[in-house]
């Protein structure tokens, strides 16, 4: 460990925070000579190898990420026009799904009309390892591009269980204030308590840890925050 790692860390108490505490904490404890993004990790006591567990979903960030967003838009005909007029940075189809067969993945979200998930599914194993291939249950198939793409703008996070049934989710930048990186969280864990599926048993949230990019990772209180969203 370097000696800013290891003076960050020598910050960090080994106890469960609650979130205001340790949104500061992370704040004062960053580092980086960039602008560290702010993550949560949580451990969901489901089973990600049955289907019926699978947590995944949406939340609007009411303070934005704080990081500029390129959205691609697979679409045609007016759907092609309403993307550029949304302001998405690149709409096309066909040739799109070619230019990424060729390795090109100069975007951070996809957005795709339900017409053309035939030929966008072709790109499963590119985009599917990198998140970004776009998914009905994310919103990122629909009819309603305008609507997807300024909710993207304004700071959207997706969140998804891995194998191991946990979710990793960006809530914005070290530079954001405490109480808009505070709202941004609680935003996230609100909308993943809320997909709680109804076959899993015991405690959900078993384990919620917050850092900046390269920061120390600080624990939170799953059962206060538990509470503090029911």
């Amino acid at each position: 460990m370097g000696k800013k790692f290891t003076a960050a860390l020598a910050k960090v108490e080994t106890r469960l925070y609650d979130l205001e505490e340790a949104v500061d904490l992370v704040k004062s404890s960053a580092y980086a000579k960039f602008d560290e993004v702010v993550d949560l990790a949580i451990r969901l006591g489901v089973d990600p190898r049955r289907a019926d567990q699978m947590v995944r979903g949406t939340t609007l960030l009411p303070h934005g990420t704080g990081k500029a967003v390129r959205i691609l838009v697979f679409a045609k005909g007016e759907k092609e026009a309403e993307a550029r007029e949304a302001g998405a940075d690149v709409v096309g189809a066909e040739e799109l799904v070619e230019k990424i067969q060729g390795g090109w993945l100069e975007f951070d979200q996809a957005i795709a009309t339900p017409n053309l998930m035939g030929m966008v599914g072709k790109l499963g194993k590119v985009l599917g390892p990198r998140g970004l291939m776009p998914n009905p249950k994310t919103g990122t198939v629909t009819l309603d591009v305008a609507k997807v793409i300024g909710e993207i703008r304004k700071g959207r996070a997706e969140f998804k269980t891995d194998k191991t049934g946990n979710v990793h989710v960006s809530v914005g930048k070290v530079s954001l204030a405490g109480d808009s990186l505070r709202e941004n969280a609680l935003a996230v864990l609100e909308s993943i308590m809320k997909a709680k599926p109804a076959s899993s048993k015991g405690r959900y949230m078993k384990g919620i840890s917050i850092s900046s990019t390269i920061g120390p990772g600080i624990s939170l209180d799953p059962i206060a925050i538990a509470k503090r969203l029911t």
